[in-house]
This record gives structure tokens, C-alpha cells and sequence, in this order.
């Protein structure tokens, strides 16, 4: 069988589709703590901050889990993952369903991120290996998950938080990815043949030598960018449940806000999936990071008329989704395809971190300030790191013609 038999196959599509259900459930530990965190903050009588822990823990256990997992689909392929992240997702929902104390909730939200993790990179690394010339828009629909999972979840979840408290929903989540998740994952287990990732590592060889950067220093450079691009998105995602509740709406007004916000930004991991297939996934990326930018600023002026926030909401999510899907392409471009999983799990787990800490000093900075805005600054200037790295990966990238004629890379961006 050959790699043309096997990339972009007919059988590919059908494992995308599968690969996106898995995503679209696995993900939801990420928004159910989103949902419930004003209901937490109550129960245990503690500040915004100390409320947004537990998503804090679930993002460094997601990032741990992004890494290990990776290198666990490198080794044994991407079922044997899910089927352990699985159990750790279960336990880890039932037990925070009967938790007494609130440092529990915390740790028991590591072991969900750690599960969670399995369910986001270590995908995007194993769909990337079935496709070549259809890589972005694949890549970005299971990404897509992400946010599918975001845009259905939470208002499920709300109506389960009004019947039963956040005890509740993590009870019922904990039968839900049991239920769902061993059968899809039992349903990849088929691998790439060592033909087609022969192929893969040709390719990716080839584009290694258009960028006058060590992969070293690229993948040091990719995950500063991640961690700047990731707390600038975290301020709108984390804590739009919250900034609703400080307006004076119900939760479950939040839970909208932010569904609506991820529509979007499915809708945008699908266009610039099909944007990095032309541009490539660094130009792909600064494009997302520059719109996303602007799209903060949006924020700053807003009045707290509560329809406007929807619409600024969901300009927000048009123009952020394509940016963690272009690092896994920009990886797939550069890097080994048999590292695939771990390099995807590294640059991934930075942006992770940078959620996670995104997600705490919003909540701190709203704290100390009384309000957001400072919090949305804050989110601006990281996200102009990001634009600025991309710019110098740019600025290092030879075109076809100067690789021919052994000249240097431009020093401005062409």
C-alpha cells in the first residue's frame, strides 16, 4: 500500500469523523469547570481566584497529559491512550462529585486535565498522519472539537447545574465519557503503515531546510508564542461565565455568551485550516494572532449592555480559532512525523501553561482591580509577544528561489 492509498483516503475522513466525536466529549472537563466555578465559589465561600484554581489545575494536568499521552500514541498508537485517559477521566469525575474539601476539588482536577489532555494533541498528532494535502483543514476540524465540545457542553451542563448542583454534573460526566469514549477508541485502532511515515518524514525533511533556525530554537520559539497567545485567550473563554454573573445575568446568560463564542471559533478553526493548506502554519498563525489582538480591544470599550457582549463575543471566536490548530501544522511541517505526538505534546502543553496562567492572573487582576479591563490589557500585550515571534520565524524563512541560489533568509518579513 502506498502513501497515496492511505493519505487523504476515504478511510481518513471516516477516521477524522470518529476522531472529532472523541474530541467534542473528551473535552468537556475543560468547560465543565468553567460552568460551575460562581457555584463552587459559593459553596466554599472563596474569591474569584481561589475559584478559578481548579480550571488552573485541570489546564497543568491537560498539559502534562498532552506530553505523556504523546509519547504513548508514538509508541502504542492513539487507542491505547484513550483508553487510559478514560479511566482517569472517570475517576476523577466521580470522586470530585463527593469531594469534601475544596484542596481536593483542586488535585482531583489534575487527574481530569491529565485525561483530557489525551483527548486534544495526541489526536491532532494522530489525524495529521492520514493526511497530507488536506493536513490544515483536518488538523483544525478535530481541533474544532474543542470548541464543539465548549459551544454544547456547558448549556447541557447548566441545566444540570439548575436540577442538581455542580455535584451533579460531575456525576453525570462521570458515566457520559465512560459510555462514549472506550467504544470510539477501540474504533482507531488501525496505524499508519511505516510507508506512508516514510513519506511524511520526506516531506517535512525538505521543508526543514527553508528556515535558518535549529529545530531546538524553532520548538523554544513556538512554545513562548504559545503561552503568550494562550493568555490573551484565556481572559474571554475562562472567565465569561464570571464577567456575565459581575453584570448581574444568571449563569446560565454566561453559559450562552460563551457557546456562542465558540460557534465562532469553530467556524474559525475551519477557515484557517483551509488558509494554512495555502499559506502554511506559521503565516496561518500570525494571522490569527493579530486578529484575536483586535478582537480583545474589542472588549475594552464595551458599556455591559449584555447584547453587545454577545456580539463582541462572538467576533472574538471568529478570529482566535485557527491559532492552536496552526502549531500542530507548523510541527507536522518541520518536525519528524514519528516525533509527531511528542512534539505536538510539547508546543501544546505550553499553550496549556499559558491558559492556565492566563486563566489565574485574570481572575487575580479582576481581584486587585474590581473589574476586568486591566485583565483584558494584560491579555493584549501577551498576545503582541506572540505576533512579535512569528514575525522573527518569518523573518528566518528562505522562499523556494533564495533556497536555490544559497541566499540568506531576509532580514525584514517579505
Amino acid at each position: 500500500m502506498t502513501a497515496d492509498d492511505v493519505l487523504d483516503s476515504r478511510y481518513s475522513w471516516v477516521r477524522l469523523l470518529l476522531t472529532l466525536a472523541v474530541a467534542a466529549v473528551g473535552n468537556v472537563g475543560i468547560w465543565a469547570v468553567v460552568v460551575i466555578m460562581p457555584a463552587l465559589q459559593a459553596e466554599f465561600a472563596i474569591d474569584r481566584a481561589d475559584a478559578s484554581l481548579p480550571y488552573t489545575m485541570t489546564m497543568i494536568g491537560f498539559a502534562f497529559g498532552n506530553v505523556v499521552v504523546g509519547r504513548i500514541v508514538d509508541r502504542f498508537g492513539i487507542t491505547v491512550a484513550l483508553l487510559v485517559a478514560t479511566g482517569f477521566l472517570g475517576i476523577g469525575y466521580a470522586a470530585t462529585a463527593i469531594a469534601s474539601h475544596v484542596l481536593l476539588v483542586y488535585a482531583l482536577h489534575i487527574l481530569i486535565g491529565i485525561g483530557t489532555g489525551a483527548c486534544f494533541g495526541p489526536l491532532l498528532a494522530d489525524i495529521s498522519h492520514w493526511f497530507s494535502k488536506r493536513r490544515g483543514i483536518a488538523v483544525a476540524l478535530v481541533a474544532s472539537g474543542n470548541y464543539i465540545a465548549g459551544a454544547f457542553w456547558p448549556m447541557v451542563l447548566s441545566g444540570i447545574l439548575s436540577a442538581s448542583g455542580w455535584r451533579g454534573v460531575y456525576g453525570a460526566l462521570a458515566i457520559i465519557v465512560v459510555v462514549t469514549l472506550v467504544p470510539l477508541g477501540l474504533a482507531l485502532r488501525r496505524r499508519v503503515p511505516a510507508a506512508t511515515m516514510a513519506h511524511s518524514d520526506a516531506l517535512s525533511a525538505a521543508r526543514r531546510r527553508s528556515v535558518d533556525l535549529s529545530l531546538v530554537t524553532l520548538r523554544n520559539l513556538l512554545a513562548v508564542a504559545g503561552i503568550g497567545c494562550c493568555v490573551a485567550m484565556s481572559m474571554p473563554q475562562v472567565h465569561m461565565v464570571s464577567l456575565a454573573v459581575d453584570l448581574g445575568c444568571a449563569p446560565v446568560v454566561g453559559a450562552q455568551i460563551l457557546s456562542v463564542m465558540l460557534i465562532g471559533g469553530v467556524i474559525s478553526r475551519i477557515i484557517f485550516g483551509a488558509v494554512a493548506d495555502t499559506l502554511g502554519g506559521v503565516r496561518t498563525l500570525l494571522i490569527g494572532s493579530t486578529l484575536q489582538c483586535f478582537a480583545l480591544a474589542l472588549y475594552l470599550p464595551f458599556d455591559g449592555v449584555v447584547s453587545g457582549l454577545f456580539v463582541v463575543s462572538f467576533v472574538f471566536g471568529l478570529s482566535q480559532g485557527g491559532i492552536v490548530p496552526s502549531y500542530a501544522v507548523i510541527v507536522r511541517e518541520y518536525f519528524p512525523a514519528r516525533e509527531a505526538g511528542t512534539m505536538i505534546g510539547f508546543i501544546l502543553m505550553a499553550t496549556i501553561f499559558g491558559m492556565a496562567l492566563g486563566g489565574w492572573m485574570s481572575g487575580y487582576i479582576r481581584d486587585v482591580a474590581g473589574s476586568y479591563d486591566m485583565a483584558f490589557l494584560n491579555g493584549i500585550a501577551f498576545n503582541v509577544l506572540n505576533m512579535v515571534i512569528m514575525l522573527l520565524i518569518l523573518s528566518k524563512t528562505r522562499t523556494p528561489r533564495q533556497r536555490a541560489v544559497g541566499m540568506p533568509a531576509p532580514v525584514q518579513v517579505p
